[in-house]
C-alpha cells in the first residue's frame, strides 16, 4: 500500500456531525416517528416529560445500533459507493472509537428507558439493538439471503416499544404495529437490492438478487407485497385504526401493490439499460410513503378527537 493510500485510511480528528452521520439519522428518524405512534396510540396516558423521554431513549437506541452497524460493516462499507463515504470507512471515526461509542450510547438509552418508562420497554429496546448488531448485522447479512426478511424484526421494534412504554404491557395491538413493518420491509430492500447487486456481490454479501437471481426477487417483492398491503389492513380489525385508517391502508396499499407489479413485469436487476431499473427506484420511493402514511394516520386518529370507527 502507498503512503498516499495509507494516509488516506488513516482517522482524522472527528467532528460532531461525524458522530450525528455514524447514528444513521435518517433511519433514526423513521424509527423515533414509528415509536412515537406507538406510544400515543396506546390504551394509556404519560405525561410529555415521560413521553419524550421514552421517544428519545428509542432514538438513542436506534443511533447506538447505527454507529455499531458502521463499526462492524466497515469492511464491506467500503467497497459500496453507497456507504464509502460513511464515517469509518472514509476514515473520519477510527473503528474503536465507533465501537466505543455505540456501546457507551446503547447504555445509555437503555437506562434511560427504564428510568422513564419501565423495565419492559428498557428490555425490548436493549434487545433490539442486540438484533440488529448481532443478530442481523453479524450473523444473518454476511450469511443468508433471508438477512432482509428476518433481520427485518429489528425496525419493527420501535412502535413495539413505544407502546410498552406507554402501557407497560404486550398487547395484540403492540404485535400488529410490529408485523405491519416486518412484512414491509422486504419489498422495501429488494427494491434497493435491484440497483445495488452489484455493490452487494462485490462486498460478499448474499443478497437475494445475488444468490437467486433479478427474476426471483422481483417474484419475491410482489408476494410479501401482497402479504404486507393484507396484513396492513389488521389495525382495522382490532379497532386501533378507524376510517381514516382504512382509507389510506386501501389507497397506500393499491399504489403500493400497483408499484410492485409493475417491477415483477420490469427487467429490474436483469438488464444493462438504466430505464430498467425506474420501477425498482419508485417502488422504493412509494414503500417509505406508504409506511410513513400509515403510521400518520394513527397518529391522526390517536390524537384528534373526530377520528371515527370503522362501521360508525
Amino acid at each position: 500500500m502507498s503512503s498516499l493510500s495509507a494516509d488516506r485510511n488513516l482517522p482524522t480528528e472527528a467532528t460532531a456531525l461525524d458522530y450525528v452521520r455514524l447514528m444513521k439519522p435518517r433511519v433514526m428518524s423513521l424509527v423515533v416517528f414509528t415509536a412515537l405512534v406507538g406510544l400515543l396510540a396506546a390504551p394509556a396516558q404519560m405525561d410529555w416529560v415521560t413521553g419524550a423521554s421514552a421517544v428519545l431513549a428509542v432514538a438513542l437506541g436506534a443511533g447506538a445500533a447505527g454507529a455499531l452497524n458502521m463499526w462492524y460493516d466497515a469492511d464491506i462499507d467500503a467497497l459500496m459507493a453507497r456507504t464509502v463515504s460513511r464515517p469509518v470507512p472514509a476514515g473520519m471515526i477510527a473503528p474503536a472509537d465507533a465501537q466505543a461509542f455505540g456501546l457507551i450510547v446503547a447504555g445509555l438509552s437503555v437506562t434511560l428507558m427504564a428510568m422513564a418508562a419501565n423495565i419492559l420497554a428498557a428490555v425490548l429496546l436493549a434487545f433490539s439493538i442486540f438484533f440488529y448488531v448481532v443478530i442481523y448485522t453479524m450473523w444473518l447479512k454476511r450469511s443468508t439471503p433471508q438477512n432482509i426478511v428476518i433481520g427485518g424484526a429489528a425496525g419493527a421494534f420501535p412502535p413495539m416499544i413505544g407502546w410498552v412504554a406507554a402501557t407497560g404491557n404486550l398487547s395484540v395491538d403492540a404485535w400488529i404495529l410490529f408485523g405491519v413493518i416486518f412484512l414491509w420491509t422486504p419489498p422495501h430492500f429488494w427494491a434497493l437490492s435491484l440497483w445495488t447487486s452489484g455493490e452487494y456481490q462485490r462486498a460478499g454479501v448474499p443478497m437475494l438478487p445475488v444468490t437467486h437471481g433479478a427474476a426471483e426477487t422481483r417474484r419475491q417483492i410482489l408476494v410479501y407485497t401482497l402479504i404486507s398491503v393484507a396484513f396492513g389492513l389488521a389495525p382495522v380489525a382490532t379497532g386501533l385504526g378507524g376510517m381514516l385508517y382504512l382509507a389510506v391502508a386501501i389507497l397506500g396499499g393499491a399504489c403500493f401493490l400497483w408499484f410492485a407489479i409493475q417491477v415483477y413485469r420490469s427487467s429490474a436487476g436483469s438488464s444493462d439499460d438504466p430505464a430498467s431499473l425506474k420501477p425498482a427506484k419508485g417502488l422504493f420511493g412509494i414503500s417509505i410513503l406508504y409506511l410513513f402514511a400509515l403510521f400518520m394516520a394513527l397518529l391522526i386518529e390517536a390524537v384528534l378527537p373526530f377520528s371515527l370507527p370503522v362501521g360508525v
